[in-house]
């Protein structure tokens, strides 16, 4: 009887607590990762080697927050599905920055690598983004928030 009741109030916590996760992996496929090593690199990001190999880089994000640029060979093992093609948007990868400045350096970068800018978006004083494509079509928005700023213009309305 003890038995039974810790088990239930144990899947009744499980239930209701909030799920967090320690790591992040955005999986993407690209065509040449050498060619995607070169373009990050040069928007001045750096790879876990660890993790790397002739078809696969592992994009340093932040801590312990990775995006994995897997071969569309190796990619198309994880999944029993079509492999998007080069260009269509399957995730909007959003990464934040520290200013303003930053946003516009990081962009900037990727344009001059040979990336595409999508678009520029600017809400009051508070948020500032700018979106980006990789070389492989990969939508990269880097956005700045003031967030204080935001809950004063009500953009937070959830």
């Amino acid at each position: 009887m003890t038995t039974t009741a810790t088990t239930a109030q144990s899947s009744s916590r499980t239930a209701t607590a909030r799920t967090r996760h320690q790591m992040i992996f955005v999986n993407l496929p690209v065509a040449d990762v050498a060619r995607s090593r070169e373009f990050f690199t040069a928007l001045g990001y750096g790879f876990d080697e660890e993790m790397c190999n002739d078809a696969a880089l592992a994009l340093e994000l932040g801590p312990d927050h990775y995006a994995m640029l897997l071969s569309r060979d190796f990619f198309a093992q994880f999944h029993d599905h079509a492999v998007a093609e080069a260009g269509q948007v399957e995730v909007l990868t959003c990464l934040s920055a520290a200013s303003r400045e930053e946003v516009d350096a990081v962009v900037d970068a990727a344009v001059a690598a040979g990336g595409r800018q999508v678009r520029r978006m600017e809400h009051g004083d508070y948020m500032y983004g700018r979106s980006y494509t990789d070389l492989d079509g990969h939508v990269w928005e880097i956005m700045w928030m003031d967030v204080e700023g935001a809950r004063r213009a009500g953009a937070f309305g959830c």
